[in-house]
């Protein structure tokens, strides 16, 4: 899975379009899974979760408008909704009842790749974490502050962009290289450096780090419970 963007959900219920989006996005590094009706999808989302949903507005039983109205209390995923064009009604209900962006067909498989990238790239900001708190220390990117006890530390751009990184990728091990990418530097004694000041406002013993660890010969990464 961590070869793939994403896990998108295609619901048509016409075989050539189905097999044409799948055969696409999986070229552009998607996993895909399909569903011909909406009561198959319905069933799909129940084992599944799925980063998108692509779906069809006129199909034999239910119609994505329906599927829509009848799982939006507990889909929390986006969907993008393929229209025929003379549905300029359906499209605008679609909006209206959670549905996140259309497509109408005959539609240039480009298109659909931005307007899903363009979509994933929103939900994964919006889902960025900017506040964490573990055991005596809080993290407030917003405020650019950390607590730890009853002490107040300003953190800079730098260490912000750093930080975020690692809170949404807890336990993941970050190079000094991708670290330094990420923050446009490009010296590893820099990035000790940061780390370092880091360390100095996250842990109660900066010298024997229980975070902010070192990875020897990997790099750096931030554990947190």
């Amino acid at each position: 899975m961590d070869d793939f963007l994403a896990h998108i959900l295609v619901v048509d219920d016409d075989d050539g379009i189905r097999s044409l989006v799948k055969k696409y996005l999986i070229e552009n590094k998607y996993l895909i899974t399909t569903a011909k009706s909406a009561e198959d999808a319905s069933e799909k989302i129940k084992v599944i979760h799925f980063d998108l949903i692509i779906l069809d507005i006129m199909m034999p039983g239910k119609s994505g408008l329906e599927f829509i109205s009848e799982n939006k209390k507990k889909l929390d995923t986006p969907v993008i909704l393929l229209t025929a064009k003379g549905q300029p009604n359906e499209r605008i209900e679609g909006l209206e009842i959670g549905a996140d962006d259309y497509l109408p067909k005959p539609f240039e498989p480009k298109e659909l790749i931005l307007r899903i990238q363009n979509i994933l790239d929103k939900t994964k900001k919006n889902n960025q974490k900017h506040f964490i708190e573990f055991e005596n220390i809080k993290i407030d990117l917003n405020k650019r502050l950390i607590y730890k006890n009853d002490k107040e530390f300003k953190i800079n751009d730098t260490e912000k962009i750093i930080l975020e990184k690692m809170i949404n990728n807890p336990g993941k091990t970050f190079s000094r290289d991708s670290i330094g990418l990420l923050v446009k530097l490009d010296k590893e004694r820099s990035i000790d450096v940061i780390i370092t000041r880091l360390r100095k406002k996250i842990e109660i013993d900066p010298k024997n780090p229980k975070f902010l660890q070192t990875i020897r010969g990997a790099g750096y990464v931030l554990w947190i419970e």
